[in-house]
């Protein structure tokens, strides 16, 4: 479906699927949320974990798995409290639809989970096998929204609305 030069069409776009995704707020003892400064990104974009749910893979599992493959943290170190009820959609903005995931998605919708961090800092290995992050930190819940990139702005603030009162 892509274009020449990677522009797509309003309604190229619209067709699209949003990408099956879920998202983890860990936070630890004090009600601090994990957040990674993306690699990829030359701009301060801090961004709690998330990622793709695979092919017959349940949410939790994905979570439990993208935890692990962004931060090193175990499930044993962890304890689940909340979910979002429903997904949680954001659309890209229309110049990185042809560059992202291929092309094949116009965003994604996620499935947030809460989980509490009951290890220390040394339990936290940004350095895996395809790190995405170069650092992170414990960043307080009210500074979360503006830490991360504008067009997951909303994204975050959903999330907050439904989980913050539990950190």
């Amino acid at each position: 479906m892509k274009t020449q030069g990677h522009f797509m069409t309003l309604d190229q776009i619209e067709q699209l699927p949003y990408r099956p995704c879920v998202g983890v707020m860990l936070a630890n003892t004090r009600g601090h949320v994990f957040v990674g400064q993306r690699r990829d990104s030359d701009t301060p974009a801090w961004q709690m974990p998330q990622g793709g749910v695979d092919a017959g893979e349940k949410c939790l599992d994905a979570a439990l798995r993208e935890l692990w493959e962004e931060t090193g943290v175990t499930e044993k170190l962890i304890s689940v409290e909340a979910e979002t009820r429903g997904l949680i959609r954001y659309d890209l903005p229309h110049d990185l639809v042809g560059k992202a995931w291929g092309g094949k998605y116009r965003g994604q919708e996620q499935k947030w989970f809460l989980f509490r961090f009951h290890g220390t800092d040394a339990d936290v290995n940004i350095a895996t096998e395809h790190p995405e992050f170069s650092e992170w930190k414990w960043m307080p819940k009210d500074q979360l929204v503006e830490a991360i990139v504008p067009f997951k702005r909303a994204v975050y603030a959903q999330v907050l609305a439904e989980l913050g009162d539990r950190l």
